[in-house]
């Protein structure tokens, strides 16, 4: 298809803003329930890890509660503050420490470090309690600082540094509260307690945070290392990651989020007494929006389906619409090549189907026309026949005048050679009626042998003088222009009793591309009544002219032929074929001089050899 065609134009501008329309609803939807689904699921993780931050804490304060038996229990706290070392201390410590392992069934073990006696015990749940004399505190329970508590990351259970070997002990994961037992209301040390408590204490509540295998989470302490983490081999090493780094260690806030690595992190510390964690999920956005993508390749399945029925219905509705100005084109191809007989069959009644109704009203028409006007051509050549066998042949005219042209040189009387070789000129001027466009160069000379003979005619009462653009010379203009007009002056406007007569032709070039040509002479004016009608029938010349047949005595008005030029020779058919050769917008126009006589001026387009028609 071609783009200047009808058709094409039709089918690309009701298809191209149906498909703009629906890509930009997509896009609009996409990113609506993109950013809708963004904001929803970082509302929904915050709250949910909000509540995962309050389970995690409580699970601490739980444990940190345990740990502060040793003040509540009074006795307990008496031997640990005397340090008696016999059998019954040894129960009751046990005791106290049994409870506290028990009392929750995530604690693994139980470790303490009595001051006093230098003595360490170590409770778990499936071993005997033991007790070791003479032993260092553990390095991990020994708090020094202004706090007395302190929770350790994720870590492997061990024996606390104690050297005799615990063989039902198994080392698993497990995080630690660490108290420092002071010695109340100095902050010197009693004793130091350990707790260690399984991981899966925080499993059970950080599962329920995020979708495995499909989201992370992370459970960061404040050295960045990994407490708790979705990859069970990376918990208890550190987290190396830059988004941690820039994003959540280097900002003040408790909760909070934000988007990097094609991923939407959100995040929510937790900070008591002695503990200072960090839990964060990390949610890609291809799950994140996995919602929006099923219903953009929806939209994308029902777009590709829309555009099949658009660009169906789009084109069977282009091809109903052009199918009959395509009919009519064939109908005008036809009728180009020349055939006129062509069956022109109605489409409808829309506004092409009037269309074509009136191409066929048209065409009819104009073979009624043709019809008409081919009998008048008949009758009109008939005519001319007529005429014809009654006149002299031209070209025996032709080859007597030569004779007798001859004849002259011969008699030693050149004038007359001269005037019959002018006369000769014109004849085979006018008769080669084939050409009927010619060179300005070949008017002048036609002119010029009409002004030899008339100058004998009139005895030299008259000069005649050109000047004329050498350029425009080989320029084409219509055969018997200049001839007709200046015979005119000879007609009606020569005064025989005046002996400076003069006419007058020059050619310019005009500034808008076009020639002037103007023939002037100062014979007798036009009368103002005759050179306004003259100008009238100028304005819509007639195509024909006079009628080739009609004979000058059948001019009823005597000044018609005398005094108006061209009433005789027709300036009209001048114009009208100035106009079929050279444009509708070639100019004639008739004007009296002021210091007497008469100017007719042609303008028309300059043509030359390439040009022509």
């Amino acid at each position: 298809m071609k783009w200047n065609s009808i058709r094409t134009k039709l089918i690309v501008f009701l298809l191209l803003p149906t498909i703009i329309c629906i890509m930009a609803t997509m896009f609009i939807s996409y990113s609506y329930t993109t950013k809708s689904l963004r904001t929803r699921a970082v509302d929904e993780n915050k709250n949910l890890l909000y509540q995962g931050y309050k389970n995690i804490n409580s699970l601490i304060q739980e444990v940190n509660r345990l740990s502060l038996i040793v003040y509540s229990d009074s006795e307990f706290y008496r031997l640990l503050e005397a340090g008696y070392d016999d059998m019954s201390a040894n129960i009751r410590i046990y005791s106290s420490l049994n409870y506290i392992s028990t009392s929750m069934p995530d604690i693994s073990q139980v470790y303490l470090y009595g001051v006093k006696d230098s003595k360490a015990t170590l409770v778990t749940g499936s071993t005997t309690p033991k007790r070791w004399q003479g032993v260092p505190p553990y390095s991990d329970s020994l708090i020094t600082a202004d706090y007395p508590v302190s929770v350790q990351g994720t870590h492997m259970s061990s024996t606390y540094g104690l050297n005799s070997p615990i063989p039902q002990l198994v080392s698993e994961p497990v995080f630690t509260l660490h108290r420092r037992i002071e010695q109340i209301p100095s902050p010197d040390a009693l004793g130091y307690l350990s707790i260690d408590v399984k991981l899966t204490a925080l499993t059970d509540i950080v599962d329920q945070l995020y979708e495995q295998d499909q989201e992370n989470i992370y459970l960061v302490d404040g050295s960045g290392t990994l407490v708790y983490s979705h990859d069970n081999d990376a918990v208890g090493k550190p987290l190396n990651a830059s988004w941690y780094d820039k994003q959540i260690a280097a900002n003040e806030r408790s909760q909070g989020y934000f988007e990097e690595d094609g991923s939407v992190f959100i995040y929510q510390k937790i900070e008591s007494p002695g503990l200072s964690w960090t839990l964060v999920k990390q949610i890609p956005v291809s799950y994140l929006f996995r919602e929006a993508k099923e219903a953009a390749q929806i939209n994308v399945l029902l777009l590709v389906l829309l555009l099949i029925m658009i660009i169906t219905l789009t084109i069977l509705i282009s091809f109903r619409i052009t199918a009959p100005i395509k009919q009519l084109t064939r109908y005008m191809n036809q009728v180009q090549t020349g055939n006129l007989e062509i069956d022109i069959q109605p489409t409808g009644k829309d506004e092409i189907g009037v269309v074509i109704e009136r191409f066929r009203s048209m065409m009819d028409t104009i073979n009624n026309l043709i019809l008409r006007e081919y009998r008048l051509e008949l009758s009109n050549k008939t005519n001319e026949l007529r005429a014809l066998q009654s006149q002299i042949n031209p070209h025996f005219l032709n080859n007597t005048l030569q004779i007798i042209g001859t004849l002259a040189l011969e008699l030693k009387a050149p004038q007359v050679y001269a005037l019959l070789s002018a006369l000769a000129k014109m004849m085979r001027y006018s008769m080669y009626n084939d050409e009927k466009i010619v060179t300005i160069q070949n008017e002048l000379d036609h002119v010029k042998a009409y002004i030899e003979l008339q100058k004998e005619r009139f005895e030299n009462k008259f000069s005649f003088r050109y000047d004329m653009d050498e350029s425009l010379l080989n320029a084409m203009m219509p055969k018997m222009i200049l001839q007709p007009i200046v015979e005119n002056y000879f007609k009606h406007g020569f005064n025989l009793a005046r002996t400076d007569g003069l006419i007058e032709i020059t050619a310019a070039k005009l500034d808008s591309g076009r020639m002037e040509i103007n023939i002037q002479n100062n014979g007798q004016a036009i009368p103002a009544a005759k050179l306004e009608a003259l100008r009238q029938e100028l304005e819509q010349p007639s195509r024909l002219g006079i009628d080739p047949l009609k004979k000058p005595e059948q001019d009823q008005d005597h000044y018609s032929k005398r005094d108006a030029p061209g009433a005789g020779i027709g300036l009209g058919n001048v114009l009208a074929r100035l106009r079929l050769v050279c444009g509708d917008d070639a100019v004639l126009t008739v004007d009296n001089l002021k210091a007497g006589g008469v100017i007719v001026r042609l303008e028309i387009d300059i043509l030359v050899e390439s040009e022509r028609i």
